[in-house]
């Protein structure tokens, strides 16, 4: 029989002393029985309308001023005050200590809910996650934001306002295009920016002036070409990230520019694996919440009123509307990755024959604690479909995929629910999730150094997906403001 104890509260309203014990209980079942790994927890309990503000500086507890978020700000709260839209439960940062956010209007049962999901969830994915660990910097991404809002306060006084908001529209438009995707950099601690700041000034300066300095006029044309291949090597192209190449390169950047236009590359770097685990990361912490509820409601510390309010929150997060609902905006990531964590569970745990075949690794393993803490340490969206989708899922979602050629006058059904079509299945959706795929591939090809100083990128395009002209126009405009001379694209198909 479970084991009974008293509620852990009773009624709708909260206080610090419930919130605390509460906490304490959740705490117990998330290191104890699911072994979690966790940074530290700070749990703030802000207002409605300081959760809207967080959502205009992305979910930061620091940010640089910018005009972009105050309008970010006044169209969330038009919408909320209309009733269009409601507000998150929680908001969750990945920082040592793990800052969550949680609404002072919500019950006690929906702050259980959340401090789990949040504190314990999406912390220990944040701690451990391969992506995290490799590209983000937990221990010191509060020092840097304090430093980039000083730095750029600082900027705006000595040099206007308007001056450094062009900058930064221009940082913000290539943020996409801003961050390293393959190549491995070693992780530099964020808070030692400000005292690195003066010696990469120097040799910024030192660089560029060689890299735009005249040719000396005695050279033969031989030695003249050795020299500007030399430049070009010190250039290091191709160059997957625009805003690192125009911060180290710009012939017309001042020190303090270059200073920013880093601010922002580190941050969207930051926020880089976030864009990869969407799916892995709300999985993995609508299955710790779902786990850690009902451990304490078997105990007797939930009742059977706030069990119901917590699972009619939970099953609205996890809603998959239908294709042709005029909802439907294509999977939700909550509803695909808690189902995932539950069938690797089950697989784990009761495998049937199917399972067997195509998860021999882990079917019928009994230790599915281990097989999830794996899979939520070393995998990302792509891989974690491409791997752990099982035909079980592929059937409770129907999922089938469609062809869209565009030479064609009907889409062609290519994979059904049959072996072959359940590869074709999973290969198609985890590509869905596969940033190389879904986002263009922009990189500096080339650049002349002397004359006309023209910069040439080039867009690989899959499957002859094109850019969108105004768009494509448009971010050609800021990169030419940031280069300070002309700026020519070419596009290449990669079939």
């Amino acid at each position: 029989m479970p084991e009974t104890r008293r509620p852990l509260f009773d009624g709708e309203d909260w206080s610090f002393d419930t919130m605390r014990g509460t906490y304490e209980a959740i705490e117990a079942v998330a290191l104890g029985d699911l072994g979690l790994s966790i940074y530290p927890n700070q749990i703030e309990v802000i207002s409605s309308e300081q959760m809207l503000d967080a959502y205009s500086s992305n979910g930061m507890p620091l940010m640089y001023g910018h005009w972009s978020f105050g309008k970010r700000f006044l169209s969330h709260e038009r919408l909320y005050r209309k009733g269009a839209r409601g507000l998150a439960y929680e908001i969750v940062i990945n920082s040592n200590p793990c800052i969550s956010y949680i609404i002072e209007e919500n019950t006690v049962a929906l702050q259980a809910l959340t401090m789990a999901h949040a504190a314990f969830g999406h912390n220990h994915f944040f701690r451990n996650n391969h992506l995290f660990r490799q590209w983000t910097d937990a221990e010191g991404i509060l020092d840097y934001l304090e430093y980039a809002r000083g730095y750029i306060a600082q900027c705006e006084e000595r040099y206007g306002v308007a001056e450094v908001e062009m900058l930064l529209d221009s940082a913000h438009a290539l943020t996409s295009n801003g961050v390293f995707r393959y190549r491995r950099r070693p992780r530099l601690s964020l808070n030692e920016e400000e005292a690195r700041q003066r010696e990469r000034i120097e040799f910024e300066e030192q660089t560029i002036n060689h890299l735009w300095r005249t040719l000396p006029g005695r050279l033969n044309p031989t030695e003249v070409d050795l020299e500007l291949s030399k430049r070009k090597r010190d250039l290091h192209l191709p160059e997957e990230n625009l805003l690192f190449f125009l911060e180290r390169y710009s012939p017309i950047l001042e020190p303090w520019q270059r200073e920013v236009l880093r601010i922002v590359r580190n941050i969207a770097q930051y926020f880089y694996p976030q864009k990869q685990t969407k799916v892995m990361n709300e999985g993995c912490a609508c299955f710790v919440h779902y786990w850690i509820v009902n451990a304490l409601s078997e105990k007797g510390l939930l009742t059977d009123g706030a069990m119901l309010e917590i699972l009619h929150h939970h099953s609205n997060v996890l809603t998959q509307p239908d294709f042709d609902h005029p909802q439907y905006s294509g999977i939700n990531p909550y509803a695909l990755g808690f189902a995932m964590m539950r069938d690797i569970q089950r697989i784990c745990v009761e495998p049937t024959p199917e399972d067997r075949e195509w998860f021999p690794d882990i079917a019928g393993s009994e230790d599915w604690r281990s097989v999830l803490k794996d899979v939520w340490a070393n995998y990302r969206d792509e891989s974690f479909i491409q791997q752990f989708l099982s035909p079980t899922l592929m059937r409770r979602f129907r999922m089938f995929t469609l062809l869209d050629d565009a030479e064609e006058p009907h889409y062609v059904v290519t994979g059904i629910h049959n072996e072959e079509g359940f590869l074709k299945i999973r290969e198609t959706l985890a590509n869905n999730y596969d940033i190389a795929v879904n986002e263009p591939d922009i990189q500096v090809v080339d650049v002349v150094l002397l004359g006309d100083r023209r910069l040439r990128l080039e867009c690989m395009n899959l499957n002859g997906a094109r850019l969108d002209d105004e768009d494509r126009d448009t971010v050609i405009a800021y990169v030419e403001k940031l280069w300070g001379y002309e700026v020519v694209l070419v596009e290449a198909v990669r079939r």
